[in-house]
């Protein structure tokens, strides 16, 4: 394992980026989900009808921030509506996305091969990585705004603390990083996709490399629990594994390729992650997994969070933002 660490210069791009707020005055809408009765989402539908919701986080503040996949615009809920918030320049696959402690969101920024971040009052910054190409995976935010993501044109689970910049680069040819997550203990756990490998990197800086048990697992989002336990997503393999005082175990999700993408852990420790090519949302809680089909047909959930609240945030990709109520999530 190599560290590399680069004083970077801030780029600022853009100040007091306009704010358009969603048609119908960004109001949300009810839906009622009849596969479940008295189960309803609320759901936002994009101003705009080719935005592509992509990457979702929820902030301290309550804001929810989402990134739009070739737009010039970022998007939040924020107070019950949903705004607009221009950017400089279109992003491209933008699915690394971080909210950090004092309520701005991080980016990825591949078109401008950078790591950018916008304040609440629309304030933009960019970080650029210094390589003449980028290929960015997730991200995540300490809370004390340290924004890890996974740089894989670099080999790197990169840190970005206070304008420097520190390439923590792993030993596997395959790699491929992908998901990144921060544990309350400060360490952060990573993803390797074609390296089938979980990494861990202690406070120090070290690296610490688990193979998965099955050998095409194609390990994808990753997130940390409140007792400890690792959880990630097994692409391949259509489950949702668990790494735990050094055990794996796993837990298959029925359907026949249901494509899984995001994860998220509530407060209440239960994890959830998206179904995209079935319109599904999918909970494990207690050893047992239960999936939540979406109220409208086409959805496609791709990206999840969880706020403060206990709330189930999800970026839909065919044009909406929706939320899971804490009083239905925790059924």
């Amino acid at each position: 394992m190599r560290l590399v660490t680069v004083a970077l210069r801030t780029r600022w791009l853009w100040l007091g980026a306009a704010v358009l707020v969603a048609a119908l005055g960004g109001a949300a809408t009810w839906v009622a989900n009849r596969n479940y009765p008295g189960m309803r989402f609320i759901e936002y539908r994009m101003a705009q009808p080719l935005d592509t919701p992509t990457a979702i986080a929820a902030a301290p503040d309550g804001t929810i921030w989402f990134t739009i996949d070739l737009a010039a615009a970022i998007g939040r809920v924020h107070d019950g509506r949903l705004e607009r918030l221009s950017l400089a320049s279109s992003n491209v696959e933008p699915i690394g996305l971080g909210a950090g402690p004092d309520g701005s969101a991080w980016y990825t920024d591949n078109s401008a091969r950078a790591i950018s971040r916008i304040t609440p009052s629309g304030e933009i910054s960019s970080f650029p990585l210094g390589t003449p190409i980028v290929r960015l995976g997730r991200m995540a935010v300490s809370p004390e705004g340290a924004v890890w993501f996974a740089e894989a044109t670099a080999y790197s689970i990169t840190r970005l603390k206070d304008g420097e910049i520190t390439r923590h680069v792993f030993e596997s040819p395959r790699g491929d990083p992908y998901g990144v997550a921060v544990a309350a203990d400060g360490t952060v756990w990573a993803t390797l996709r074609s390296g089938n490998q979980l990494l861990h990197i202690t406070t120090d800086g070290q690296i610490n490399a688990f193979n998965l048990p099955k050998p095409a697992a194609a390990p994808s989002d990753i997130a940390t629990g409140p007792d400890g336990s690792v959880w990630f997503i097994e692409l391949r393999e259509n489950r949702i594994g668990r790494l735990k005082d050094g055990v794996f175990e796993d837990y298959p999700v029925p359907g026949e390729s249901p494509m899984l993408t995001g994860l998220a852990v509530a407060g209440d420790g239960a994890v959830w992650f998206g179904m995209l090519r079935s319109g599904r949302l999918g909970r494990v809680a207690d050893g047992r997994i239960e999936t939540f089909k979406l109220p409208r047909e086409g959805a496609r959930p791709c990206s999840l969070a969880a706020d403060r609240s206990g709330n189930l945030w999800y970026a839909d990709i065919s044009g909406y933002v929706g939320m899971l109520p804490m009083r239905y999530a925790r059924r």
